[in-house]
């Protein structure tokens, strides 16, 4: 029988270790460096580092992180690279911000055929499964 994965240890890959690094301007947003390392904490230059960025957008329920990937090969072409990275970024959240909207939308409650008739005085009261012949 398999071991229930609820109850299983955490392992972490050891061969996919990165140190993260942050860097900002503190007028914009922030830039995160994903720098592999080997499991003894070196440098390991046999893998990219990786750059995201991030950044916030303001909607009437407050402030809203976004995190996007920064096409990059160094920290110098992450900064230049920042400005349309963020711009996808934040296009790709409205999308499913509106996507989550229409779907909160679609599940609005429907009342079953002739509900609004029995609440205008015809019918009978309470719309059970028992009619009267």
């Amino acid at each position: 029988m398999p071991a229930d994965p609820r109850t299983s240890e955490a392992t972490m890959d050891a061969a996919s270790l990165y140190r993260e690094e942050i860097v900002t301007d503190r007028k914009v947003g922030t830039i995160r460096l994903m720098v592999p390392v080997k499991s003894d904490g070196s440098p390991d230059a046999t893998r990219p580092t990786i750059y995201t960025g991030d950044a916030q957008i303001m909607t009437n329920m407050g402030a809203l992180p976004v995190s996007f990937d920064i096409e990059a090969s160094n920290l110098a072409e992450a900064v230049a690279n920042y400005g349309a990275a963020a711009k996808v970024g934040i296009e790709r959240t409205m999308r499913e911000l509106q996507e989550l909207r229409r779907q909160q939308s679609s599940g609005l409650i429907v009342p079953p055929a002739g509900a609004a008739s029995a609440l205008a005085g015809g019918g009978f009261p309470g719309g059970g499964k028992i009619q009267m012949p």
